[in-house]
């Protein structure tokens, strides 16, 4: 078995947000008199960070200020209500049933802020993912590697023997950065040709192909 540790992105990866991300984002906007954002707005300002999110969906002329502000509203509001149109993709409670079965180590690395991410995996994948790290003071966002390392160290893990699995260039980048694979999945917020041109080493269009790579 070439890999037992499997790192997975959250957004777009594991879990389709994009509704919640675009509601809560919404509300916000809508209290500024601001303009509000599509759902394929959202998905193409996901990827970098809460603050890039809002700093893309905000008017150009709103000071670094404003966004700080806009950003903690935003937060507030998402914190309440993540949970309501957010699923697993189809075929991913599978999978990581599958994972654990085959003694799998897992954790997840997100730039969606950390207490979020322990949120989400909490409540739906439980005791399958024993790892979740987000967005924090002490860890740097994708595509910094940091992420990485923190999951590998905490899941008592082998860089060498580790894999992450991702929908964007953020993640394809990190893995690099890393010094491990990438598998690209297609379901998520990023279209094949990106991350094929990003130069992820495995693609795959369905959780279970996971299984024949690794």
């Amino acid at each position: 078995m070439k890999y037992n540790t499997v790192i997975f992105d959250l957004d777009g990866t594991l879990l389709n947000t994009l509704d919640d991300l675009r509601d809560s984002l919404n509300e916000i906007l809508t209290r500024k008199g601001y303009s509000t954002r599509s759902l394929e707005d959202v998905k193409h300002f996901v990827g970098n960070g809460v603050r890039n999110l809002v700093r893309l969906s905000v008017p150009e002329h709103c000071s670094d200020e404003e966004v700080s502000l806009i950003l903690e509203e935003f937060k507030e509001h998402y914190n309440h209500n993540m949970q309501n149109k957010t699923r697993p993709y189809n075929g991913i409670m599978e999978l990581l049933l599958d994972l654990n079965r085959f003694n799998y180590k897992i954790a997840i690395v997100s730039n969606k802020f950390d207490s979020a991410v322990k949120s989400l995996a909490n409540t739906y994948f439980g005791n399958l993912i024993s790892v979740a790290i987000g967005e924090s003071t002490d860890i740097k966002r994708k595509p910094a590697p940091d992420s990485i390392f923190t999951a590998v160290e905490e899941l008592g893990s082998d860089l060498n023997r580790t894999v992450l699995v991702g929908d964007s260039e953020t993640d394809i980048r990190t893995a690099k950065n890393a010094g491990i694979a990438c598998i690209g999945v297609t379901w998520g917020f990023r279209c094949r040709e990106v991350l094929r041109s990003e130069g992820a080493d495995f693609l795959i269009d369905t959780p279970r192909e996971l299984l024949t790579l690794i």
